[in-house]
This record gives C-alpha cells, sequence and structure tokens, in this order.
C-alpha cells in the first residue's frame, strides 16, 4: 500500500464487495473480491494483508444488508458498475423477430391437451406471452385437440390454470376440433385439385411405400374415384384403418414428412367436446396448417423438433391459397435428470415411480407449483437464459433454484426447524421467552420461544460436539459442552452475543411438534430412475410453524427454503 492510498483501497473494497454480494445473491466472499481489488490497484499488492483486512471489514459489513440495500448502496458509490449491469440485461432482452412490426405481429399457444402442463409449456408460453408484450400483438390460445383417442377433457383446464399462473395472457381462444367443416372443405378442394388422395393401403405397406419411395397403387386415381372414396368415409362407410387420406407430395424428398403423410384418418372414438359427431379427424398437420391461416398468424414460434414439418405445412396452405407464417424455431426445453414428455411421465405414473403429475420430482407445472417455484422466477429464467437457437441445451435446476430464490426470499419468513433432534439439557436453566424475528430485514414481526431446561438441536452438530466445545443457539445464548450422556448432551448457558468464529445453530424448546419434510431429489441418473430420489426428513419445529397456511413458503434457517404440503409435511423446495 505503500503507493496506494489506504483511503482509496477501503473504496475499492466496499465497492467489489457489493458488487460481488449483488452478483451472488446477496453475500460476497473474501477471495473475488480481494482479487477485483488487487486488479484495480496493482500497487496494493505488495501489503497483501491489509489489503485483505479492508476487504474482510467492507465484506462483513456488506453481509449484514438486505438485498436492496446492497443494489441502493452500489448506484449510489459506484453507479458505473449499475449502468454495465442494465447494459448486461439489455442484451438479455428478447431479439427482434424477423419481419415484424409494432401491432403487427399475431402468435399462437397450440398446447395439445392430451396431459398436464410441464415447465416446457410454460416457457414457451412465457416466450410468446413477451412477444406479445413487446409488439403489442395478438395471441391465440388454440387447443390441438383433434386426435380423439389422447385428448381429455381435465387437461384443456389444466393449460388455461397454468398459463394463468404463469402470468401469460391470451386474447382469444379456440379449439381446432370446432372447425371439422372448414377441414373438410378445404380437403375436398384438395381432392379435386389432385393434391391429396384415399389410400387404403395398410399402415405396414405405407411405412414400406414412404421408405422406399414407392407410389401408392390408389395414388394415381382419378378425382372422382377419391371423391367417392372420401364421401364414404364421412359417412360411416368406411370404417377405421380401412382408408386414410394422403398427401401427394414428394416421394423422393430428403425430408420425408413430405413423402405422401396420412392428413385425415378415421377415428372411431368419443370426442371429448364433439362427442360421436365426427368420425374423419384430420392429422395434426393438416389442422395446424389451416389454423395459423385461419388465425392470421405471422410468426410460429415453437422448439426445433418440428423443424421438419414446416415444409409439409407450408406446402398445403400454399396449395390451398393460403398464406405462410414465419418460423423461429428452438431447442426443447431440458432440465437435468428431470422427463418433460407427456408420454414418459404417464409410463412413470403408471410403473409407480412417481406418484402422480404432481410429482415434486417432475418437471409438470403442478408439481413446480406445489413445490414452491413461482411464475417470477420462471419469466425471469426464460428471460436470462433462454436462448432462441436450435442448438441443443440442457439447464441445470441450479439456475432456476438461484432465480427462485431472489424472487421469494425478501418475502419468506424463517422458521426453526431441527431434523433428527438431540436434546440439550442446560444445567442453569434459563427459563426466558425471547422475541425471534421472522426475517432478518423485513419487517415482518417477530414470534416469541419460551425456554426451560431443555432444548433440542439437529443431529448432525451434536454429533461433532465434545466436552468443552462451545457453540452459539441462535438468537438465545451461548452454550458450553459439559457432557455427552445417553440420548443427548449437558451443556451450560453462558449467555453473551454472538462472537466471531463462533459456530451458530437452530434450536428448537421443549414445546415443539414433529414435521416431516419430502426431500425431491434427481429423478434420473443417466437413463435409469434413482429409486431413492424422493427422501423424508423428519425433525421437530417450532410451535409457531403451526400458523403457516398451507401452500406457504418458509425457510427453515441451515436447512432450506420448503412449501407448507399439509399439516405436518413440507416440500423442500431448494436450498
Amino acid at each position: 500500500m505503500d503507493t496506494v492510498n489506504p483511503e482509496e483501497v477501503k473504496r475499492s473494497a466496499l465497492k467489489w464487495a457489493l458488487k460481488n454480494a449483488f452478483d451472488h445473491d446477496g453475500k460476497a466472499q473474501v477471495g473475488p473480491v480481494v482479487s477485483k481489488v488487487i486488479a484495480e490497484h496493482p500497487g496494493s499488492k505488495a501489503s497483501i494483508s491489509r489489503v485483505v483486512e479492508a476487504v474482510k471489514e467492507a465484506v462483513e459489513w456488506v453481509n449484514t444488508l438486505d438485498k436492496t440495500a446492497i443494489e441502493t448502496t452500489l448506484s449510489e458509490i459506484a453507479p458505473e458498475l449499475m449502468a454495465e449491469e442494465r447494459r448486461r440485461s439489455e442484451e438479455r432482452r428478447l431479439p427482434e423477430l424477423p419481419g415484424a412490426s409494432a401491432g403487427a405481429v399475431v402468435l399462437r399457444l397450440p398446447p395439445e391437451p392430451s396431459g398436464y402442463m410441464h415447465l416446457g409449456h410454460a416457457f414457451h408460453g412465457l416466450i410468446n406471452y413477451l412477444y406479445r408484450e413487446k409488439y403489442g400483438g395478438f395471441l391465440w390460445l388454440r387447443f390441438e385437440d383433434t386426435n380423439p383417442r389422447k385428448v381429455r377433457a381435465e387437461y384443456y383446464d389444466s393449460y388455461r390454470e397454468g398459463f394463468r399462473w404463469c402470468g401469460v395472457k391470451w386474447d382469444a381462444e379456440k379449439n381446432n376440433s370446432d372447425d371439422m367443416d372448414l377441414y373438410y372443405s378445404y380437403a375436398e378442394m384438395l381432392l379435386e385439385l389432385g393434391g391429396l388422395y384415399v389410400c387404403s393401403c395398410s399402415q405396414e405397406e405405407m411405412a414400406k411405400q414412404r421408405a422406399e419411395g414407392a407410389e401408392c397403387s390408389h395414388r394415381s386415381m382419378d378425382a372422382s374415384w377419391h371423391m367417392e372414396k372420401w364421401d364414404r368415409m364421412l359417412s360411416g362407410a368406411m370404417r377405421e384403418g380401412e382408408a386414410v387420406v394422403r398427401f401427394k407430395g414428394d416421394l423422393q424428398s430428403q425430408n420425408t414428412a413430405l413423402r405422401d403423410p396420412v392428413l385425415f384418418r378415421v377415428v372411431e372414438h368419443p370426442h371429448p367436446l364433439k362427442g360421436d359427431r365426427y368420425t374423419v379427424w384430420p392429422t395434426y398437420d393438416f389442422a395446424v396448417a389451416i389454423q395459423d391461416a385461419v388465425c392470421g398468424v405471422t410468426h410460429v414460434l415453437r422448439t426445433s423438433e418440428f423443424m421438419f414439418r414446416d415444409e409439409l405445412q407450408d406446402q398445403i396452405r400454399q396449395r390451398l391459397g393460403l398464406r405462410n407464417p414465419v418460423y423461429v424455431e428452438y431447442s426443447r426445453f431440458e432440465f437435468e435428470g428431470t422427463p418433460l414428455s407427456r408420454r414418459r411421465i404417464r409410463e412413470l405414473i403408471e410403473q409407480g415411480i412417481v406418484r402422480g403429475w404432481d410429482d415434486p420430482r417432475l418437471g409438470t407445472v403442478a408439481a413446480a407449483r406445489r413445490r414452491g417455484f413461482t411464475p417470477e422466477a420462471l419469466r425471469e429464467f426464460v428471460k436470462s437464459y433462454v436462448a432462441l437457437t436450435p442448438s441443443r441445451k440442457l439447464y441445470s435446476w441450479d439456475l432456476l433454484y438461484a432465480i427462485n430464490r431472489r424472487v421469494i426470499d425478501p418475502k419468506t419468513p424463517r422458521l426453526f426447524f431441527v431434523p433428527d433432534p438431540r436434546r440439550v439439557v442446560l444445567k442453569n436453566p434459563i427459563a426466558v421467552k425471547v422475541s425471534v424475528p421472522l426475517h432478518p430485514s423485513a419487517d415482518m414481526g417477530s414470534r416469541a420461544l419460551e425456554i426451560g431446561d431443555t432444548v433440542f438441536i439437529p443431529g448432525r452438530d451434536a454429533d461433532l460436539l465434545k466436552p468443552g466445545d462451545r457453540v452459539r443457539l441462535k438468537y438465545l445464548t451461548n452454550i458450553r459442552i459439559l457432557d455427552r450422556v445417553e440420548g443427548g448432551i449437558v451443556a451450560e448457558a453462558e449467555g453473551g452475543g454472538p462472537e466471531p468464529g463462533l459456530q451458530v445453530i437452530q434450536w428448537v424448546p421443549e414445546k415443539s411438534h414433529r414435521l416431516e419434510v419430502i426431500v425431491p431429489g434427481m429423478l434420473f441418473r443417466g437413463e435409469v430412475p434413482d429409486p431413492q430420489s424422493l427422501s423424508t426428513v423428519s425433525g421437530l419445529v417450532e410451535a409457531y410453524e403451526a400458523s403457516v397456511p398451507v401452500g406457504s413458503a418458509v425457510q427453515f434457517e441451515r436447512f432450506g427454503y420448503c412449501v407448507k404440503d399439509a399439516a405436518g409435511v413440507y416440500i423442500f423446495t431448494h436450498p
């Protein structure tokens, strides 16, 4: 420090401690701050011990601040750093859509109501909604429900409720199944033009023909023959499996989606909304091609597994003289160890591996809500991490944990929960009532804890204590361990306040009640479900917990954020 003003080093230490805390969930670390100070003042390296001392002092003070105070103070003493943060935030804004202009963007959310909504649908909904907001556009909620065997009435509401929970607002709603007569009209137009044909080949024959690029014997029949077969399909004379309507595409195309795919088929199964009124149903590609044109969709934002179908849907519209949208495709949303496929989730439920669509190990919206994730966190995750590129990306749950923690921390009360409790008998009882704040910085009030001659501490802490050791019972007293006895510890209350280097642990008084916390882990390790992915931690919790409403979040100190699932049961959200 011989060549650097000590006051400058202190100011630098404070600035970088604030920035480090701002970047890391409100807690600064000494090491990274020291590096920043030395980089800013290279001459201070000669007196590194004094730099470390200045940084420790700054970090200790900064870590007493709440997040709002950290941001405010940083803005005051180092506005240039906050300006840089704002610049980075701007860079994370949604990129422009090709050919888009304000007030002239029409988008759609097209869920298939064949299962409960998962996080991939939520993120997709948020992306579309954010673009609707960006351009002052129009957003459809449009149910792709033209496969009667797969759709169920309950799933429609699952999506409506899920999107509303996410904060997604749509301007109009419809079902693809509402336009069956329109599909029939367009089909007849294409049959007359030779763009479609009726085929009675078996599924095996069609698969072989498409693989080999071979024509079906029905393909070259004239339009009147196909119209007669079509009328028989509509009248019910053709049963399921006896005939389909195929697209006359390019049998040599490298894109197999163009090799005469099926666009209509007979489905002898009641529809949850239409009943038995229709038996000839369009496939996904035909219904979507028509609906995107009818709804005036300008931009289709969807995951990249649909990319090979773009050309087919465009050709259907082109033959009908309908307008094609612009496609913006991005990778599927995948989280480590968590299947999002509805088919896979259904299998896991049927096999008894998970306990339903809201099992906290799953990536469904029902599971995320039950576990304590917030709509604000999902929205911020999309804005911060989701890239509109087709490159595959596997997201870490830690990213969502960090964002959700930032959202819930300022408004989540703290309580004491003691896992695997061990008794501590105090030789000098301190029969007092202590008032403990519900939050270290927010004005949430306090709760009272009554103390006698016995408290309980976590087993993991008790196992490490030996006679002569000292620890602090948070908000209460320092204690010295006198002896270890069967079933617990004998200690002496010393009074006093916090001391540097003295471990601080949570505790509960004797008048506490039992609690179980369900802890979800990674459901899959590689390709195999982990049978140990759901565990339960039992312990004692302070009496105030009984007043916490079901569905509310708390932070059990030194344990993690949890949500009350039922009386006496919580679900672990994340650290």
